[in-house]
């Protein structure tokens, strides 16, 4: 029996053994590989953030930076994205003025447009919600006098009744999801250009207010209705703003501006307005 009970403690030890063993080769063929992928994504820097850029941005960010921990340092470098925007022309207009995140600064210039529709009337009234139309309502004409920006060649006319039109901008659907506007808060720049006829006397008015989901006003912008007299030299004139630290919240922007002619002629002889636009834009560039 004590012979046996040996040879059946040795059979257990040898079997303990070579589980042990069996064990430990599964873990050195597992580091081993571990340490095979590794070396295999260790590529040197200069090579690697090459590859990055030629790859589409968004691809970088979602796919590349989770591979391995030296791919999300350079995925995660200023030096990537201050070239990227080097070679794709996102300049800075003020060279003292740096991005504290070049990534944020890129991905905003690559998607930076203008969020209105038919801001030039070359589409009529298509994408305005009309608020008021009176006198003899609201018009698409060309220009009077040349506009600065070549592209522009037509305009809205208001008429001797108040005339106001808006557009609402809702930011998801532009790309801007909620998220990204709370943490970041990007400037919001809006710009409009209106002119009168020299002939006579009319009024511009502007109102941008920045709304929460309910459509409930986060911030303002509203300045004092403009008047021109009779006689007046009819060149255009451009109105900006730029909206910053505003808070979290902000998922619609509502335009609205008009105006209307203070002879009260019939026709079309009040305030012209064209080109407006809203911008979502990077810090560094406003």
């Amino acid at each position: 029996m004590k012979s046996k009970a040996k040879a059946m403690g040795g059979s257990q030890s040898s079997s303990v053994a070579s589980s042990h063993e069996d064990c430990l080769r599964v873990q050195a063929a597992g580091s081993s590989a571990s340490f095979s992928l590794q070396r295999e994504f260790d590529l040197p820097l200069l090579i690697l953030e090459e590859i990055f850029l030629n790859l589409p941005p968004n691809q970088v960010v979602r796919a590349c930076r989770l591979v391995s921990h030296q791919w999300k340092e350079v995925v995660d470098s200023e030096s990537l994205w201050k070239e990227r925007c080097r070679r794709e022309g996102f300049h800075l207009r003020d060279t003292y003025k740096k991005p504290k995140d070049w990534k944020l600064f890129y991905f905003l210039c690559k998607q930076r447009r203008n969020l209105l529709k038919n801001p030039r009337g070359e589409h009529k009234m298509r994408n305005w919600k009309i608020l008021e139309n009176g006198g003899d309502r609201w018009k698409v004409e060309g220009l009077l006098v040349p506009h600065q920006n070549e592209k522009v060649q037509k305009n809205f006319v208001t008429s001797y009744g108040m005339c106001r039109k808006e557009q609402l901008i809702d930011l998801e659907k532009e790309g801007y999801n909620a998220s990204f506007m709370d943490h970041f808060q990007p400037d919001i720049k809006i710009s409009d250009w209106y002119a009168p006829r020299w002939d006579c006397g009319s009024q511009y008015e502007i109102c941008v207010e920045l709304l929460n989901h309910s459509k409930g006003i986060v911030q303002t912008f509203a300045p004092d209705t403009i008047t021109f007299e009779q006689w007046n030299d009819q060149t255009w004139n451009q109105l900006t703003h730029v909206f910053q630290n505003y808070g979290p919240g902000v998922r619609y922007i509502r335009f609205t501006h008009g105006g209307r002619d203070t002879q009260f002629w019939a026709g079309w002889y009040g305030i012209r307005v064209t080109d407006s636009s809203v911008e979502i834009c990077p810090a560094a560039d406003t």
